[in-house]
């Protein structure tokens, strides 16, 4: 049992704007979560959150940035669990930024979603993403100078 989300938004902005949005820690914690994110490939960083100890979530997922191409992609790892060094979700999550216009094409893909109880935090990942991300991200941009 394995699955993957392809989730994708138009925004009216700019790709290097989109970027920025992305990839500045203190943006990236406006619209997702805190974080002590840096767009340096081997940076070990994570997101924190309010703990679902029902869900087996300690409330950070803990990250690694595999690929950055400045404006075009940021891939990183994802991984999450009951508490720190033991991992229930191990998963990738790839930002890819395209020119579209006058804005930007991004596409997620939250990829290795496996078994059971990560199907179905792949659903409630997937609601989100698609949801509050584009709303959240939306208001981010449109506030930046």
């Amino acid at each position: 049992m394995k699955r993957d989300l392809v989730i994708k938004w138009y925004f009216p902005h700019s790709p290097d704007k989109v970027w920025e949005c992305l990839t500045s820690p203190e943006l990236v914690n406006q619209w997702l979560m805190k974080n002590d994110f840096k767009p340096v490939v081997g940076h070990k960083f994570q997101f924190h959150s309010k703990p679902l100890p029902k869900m087996g979530w300690d409330g950070i997922v803990y990250c690694e940035v595999l690929e950055v191409v400045p404006n075009q992609k940021l891939v990183y790892t994802w991984k999450g669990g009951p508490r720190p060094g033991v991992i229930g979700l191990d998963t990738l999550l790839t930002w890819t930024l395209e020119p579209d216009g006058e804005g930007t094409r991004m596409v997620l893909e939250h990829s290795g979603f496996k078994g059971f109880k990560n199907m179905i935090a792949s659903m409630f990942m997937e609601n989100g993403w698609k949801k509050g991300i584009a709303r959240r991200m939306g208001k981010v941009l449109n506030e930046m100078p």
